[in-house]
């Protein structure tokens, strides 16, 4: 239940930027060609809101023969591999300029990425002069989604009780770090899939304009 917001916390990729499905892609193609057998279902399921550390710590896992050094050189191989394939055309999600146009609370992004890979997504789809310093990234913070910490840390930098905080989220982690942190938790992510004991906990909007009506209706109280 709404009990009123003062401040919002966006996620990035999958929430504001249409960059989730082609980084995930990305990842289970490179998986692929290191011989691991998974679909690209399975891997987007697997690795959706994830920590990539821990992405590429499984696949290494799941290798009968992993070369030494393959953690490192693997994550590089994502990262150059996805900045490339992002740098092919990223979108911003439907609704996301109008609702950052709109909105008139404290706002940030909490992002389990790197902060290259944010500010680039955001850059590319004009996004990112909406949140000028208010960009806090996991590597930065030391907390990772589905870890409490990232959100607490937004909170406290825009100065309003996380019990008073919207987190936007399209991730199971990213829920579940917003659920941990206190906050109101809104989700992209379809309810098949939520576990059910957290599913009557959160909001499911079907897109970001949906949120958007929460926000004006918080307003008018």
């Amino acid at each position: 239940m709404v009990i009123g917001i003062n401040a919002v916390i966006f996620d990035c990729d999958g929430t504001l930027v249409d960059s989730e499905v082609p980084g995930l892609d990305v990842l289970h193609e490179l998986t692929c060609s290191h011989g691991l057998r998974l679909s690209r279902e399975q891997a987007h399921e697997r690795f959706r809101g994830l920590r990539m550390a821990n992405c590429i710590s499984w696949i290494g896992s799941q290798l009968d023969n992993k070369p030494p050094g393959f953690e490192i050189d693997f994550m590089n191989e994502v990262r150059i591999a996805t900045d490339a394939r992002f740098r092919q055309g990223l979108r911003a999600l439907p609704g996301a300029h109008e609702l950052l146009q709109r909105i008139q609370m404290p706002f940030c992004v909490a992002t389990n990425g790197p902060r290259n890979k944010v500010e680039l997504t955001l850059g590319m789809t004009g996004l990112l002069p909406f949140f000028g310093e208010r960009i806090f990234c996991a590597y930065e913070i030391g907390s990772f989604k589905p870890d409490p910490g990232l959100f607490l840390h937004a909170a406290g930098a825009l100065g309003v009780a996380p019990s008073l905080c919207a987190v936007v989220e399209d991730s199971l982690p990213g829920v579940q770090a917003g659920l941990e942190a206190g906050m109101q938790v809104f989700t992209l992510h379809p309810r098949i899939g939520v576990p059910s004991e957290i599913a009557d906990q959160i909001t499911f909007i079907e897109n970001l304009a949906v949120f958007d009506q929460h926000i004006h209706r918080n307003l008018q109280k």
